[in-house]
């Protein structure tokens, strides 16, 4: 079995789309949308197989959760795996240059990985990894 994908509701849904394609790679589907219900959407395939579904529709309410200092239980994270060290500081000094929210700089984890965490444009918590 495998994690087929994972959705995210959003106010902007164009912007978040070419966030994930721009600094991920992703492949986004043909926009779906529902008239009746005013619900728009895409798929972001990555190389993985994994997929992103980011979602809009009026009146969704906006999330309660701090996202930069405090953690609630529910799903706190994407996470992002690249090949080497190398790759993860070198994502990091792209977000850096472009503005991104970066949360934490690269390092080794506890259990293994060396990582930073940064903000999506809805402020939602995204790791780039390496196992070491």
């Amino acid at each position: 079995m495998k994690l087929e994908h994972i959705a995210i509701w959003t106010d902007n849904l164009e912007l978040l789309k070419e966030f994930y394609i721009k600094y991920f790679s992703g492949e986004p589907s043909k926009k779906y949308t529902n008239v009746q219900k005013k619900f728009q959407s895409y798929f972001i395939s990555f190389n993985s197989g994994a997929r992103l579904e980011i979602m809009t529709m009026p009146n969704i309410p906006a999330n309660m959760n701090d996202t930069e200092l405090k953690q609630y239980k529910g799903i706190i994270h994407l996470a992002f795996e690249v090949k080497s060290k190398q790759e993860v500081d070198n994502k990091a000094k792209q977000f850096q240059a472009d503005g991104v929210k970066i949360l934490n700089l690269p390092r080794i984890t506890g259990d293994g990985y060396y990582e930073f965490v940064i903000l999506d444009p809805d402020n939602n918590r995204v790791e780039i990894i390496t196992k070491i």
